[in-house]
């Protein structure tokens, strides 16, 4: 599995309608034969960072998507909403998506 993290820090003036803005690149991420998982999240320490957690099945998909015209319409759109490169990590990890945690539980009533 290819797993990969993004930090976008965001315009402040683009903050509040960026899950908007990326709504229709990440539809068409999430519908990719290769993708396993493809999530938004916003910091609760910095309102204009957001971070992307993603995973696909393989190199072949991860490129396949890299390599998609709605990638490159996705960059173009972002390109004028972020303050700064985004930052990332992306490595190959075992497996093929999320794993139940050893360490917690729910408890029961």
């Amino acid at each position: 599995m290819i797993f990969i993290v993004v930090k976008f820090t965001v315009r402040p003036e683009r903050s509040d309608d960026w899950l908007s803005l990326v709504d229709d690149f990440t539809r068409a991420t999430r519908a990719e034969p290769g993708n396993l998982f493809y999530e938004w999240s916003r910091s609760v320490d910095d309102p204009n960072q957001f971070v992307l957690v993603e995973g696909f099945a393989d190199r072949e998909a991860g490129d396949a998507h890299v390599n998609s015209d709605h990638f490159r319409a996705g960059m173009e759109t972002m390109a004028d909403a972020i303050a700064e490169t985004p930052r990332i990590i992306s490595v190959e990890a075992p497996g093929d998506g999320w794993s139940l945690m050893a360490e917690l539980s729910p408890r029961t009533a």
